[in-house]
């Protein structure tokens, strides 16, 4: 029995001032109006910071058909913020920008999130790549996604593109995540097993009127809200297009894989949440060069053993699914750095060159939007 697969992907992007190199606070609205006008068969929506936009892409029958809408998608919004005086940046905080000076979009559902969340998501200054993946039936996406949740440490770290904040380095690959952890529902789901399961503890938040639905659980990975997707969260926004379509061919491959074993009743036994917890917890932290709890075995395994692992155990998945040569790019990643391990070289090789702190941040900021308008 051959699993179906669907993919879509969103992709939340900031828009700079190409003379400043700082987020545009108020853009000139003319780039989303272009955008809207001419997305179709995709989708460009505003986020919560008018510095922000989002890309949808249409639904994917392949990874090859991602590839291509991911081009689409970008050229789309590259050329219309060029058009009206900004630039496009593909990576999840901006190495030196003012949480203090951006605004938020007028829409009711951000005003409801700023008047109820205060602070905590007036500092959320960052964007993401969400992939979507339509396949099976409701109790096994469930399944599949509880079985997915021991490699989104990995899925993390291939993706880290947020080494800096505030003008400083973090000291993580993926400082994103640490303040998206601030907001409430935002970590990893528990295990479940069935749609039930899940349904239920909608009702319950509901029931005490926590969250209006589903799309107010701000997991790693949940259940869309909006399609029969399982949706994984806890990616960075890459600034290559390649390492975007190597995620989500990894995500595909991982999915047919774990499908299958779930019809044959054979899933692995899942390891505790709060060891899936601590590996994300490395993986942000040390990106590409971590060393990963091994769920397997025990004791700690490099990350870049895993990943080989994976790689040999989905080639079966990625032949048919026709994105070997994707999947193996994440031996590539491993061994020339995320964005953040990029970020983060040129930043020290600007300051030995006698580059002023901020004038390295500046010129991280041109690295970043020259990649993301790459390949386009």
């Amino acid at each position: 029995m051959t699993t179906a697969i669907t993919l879509g992907v969103e992709e939340e992007f900031f828009l700079i001032d190409p003379e400043s190199r700082d987020l545009l606070a108020d853009p000139d609205p003319r780039i989303f109006q272009a955008c809207e006008a001419n997305a179709a068969p995709h989708k460009v929506v505003h986020e919560f910071l008018r510095s922000q936009i989002e890309t949808n892409s249409r639904v994917c029958a392949s990874v090859a058909e991602v590839r291509a809408s991911l081009r689409e998608t970008r050229q789309l919004v590259v050329d219309a913020a060029e058009q009206y005086g900004a630039q496009v940046m593909a990576a999840s905080v901006h190495p030196f920008a003012a949480w203090q000076e951006q605004l938020p979009t007028p829409k009711d559902r951000y005003e409801r999130f700023a008047i109820t969340y205060q602070e905590t998501v007036q500092r959320l200054v960052v964007g993401g790549m969400h992939v979507h993946a339509g396949f099976g039936d409701e109790d096994s996406r469930i399944r599949v996604m509880t079985a997915l949740r021991r490699h989104l440490p990995l899925l993390n770290a291939l993706s880290g593109s947020s080494p800096f904040n505030a003008g400083r380095e973090t000291g993580f690959k993926s400082s994103r995540l640490n303040l998206f952890g601030a907001m409430p529902r935002s970590g990893l789901p528990e295990a479940m097993r069935t749609r039930a399961e899940y349904d239920n503890l909608i009702w319950h938040y509901q029931r005490m009127e926590l969250i209006s639905d589903g799309s107010e659980l701000w997991w790693n990975i949940r259940p869309s809200n909006a399609y029969p997707t399982v949706e994984l969260r806890i990616c960075d926004v890459c600034p290559r297009i390649e390492d975007a379509v190597c995620i989500a061919a990894l995500y595909a491959c991982l999915i047919r894989r774990l499908e299958r074993q779930d019809r044959e009743g054979h899933l692995p036994p899942e390891p505790p949440t709060e060891i899936i917890a601590e590996n994300r917890w490395l993986a942000q932290r040390y990106g590409v060069l971590g060393f990963l709890g091994d769920t397997r075995q025990g004791g700690r395994i490099d990350i870049a053993d895993e990943v080989a692992i994976l790689v040999d155990e989905l080639t079966a998945d990625a032949k048919a699914l026709d994105c070997e040569d994707e999947l193996i790019h994440a031996l590539n990643i491993i061994r020339e750095g995320a964005s953040a391990d990029r970020q983060l070289d040129h930043y020290r090789l600007c300051i030995v060159d006698g580059a002023t702190e901020a004038e390295a941040l500046r010129a991280v900021v041109d690295l970043v939007v020259a990649e993301t308008r790459a390949d386009i």
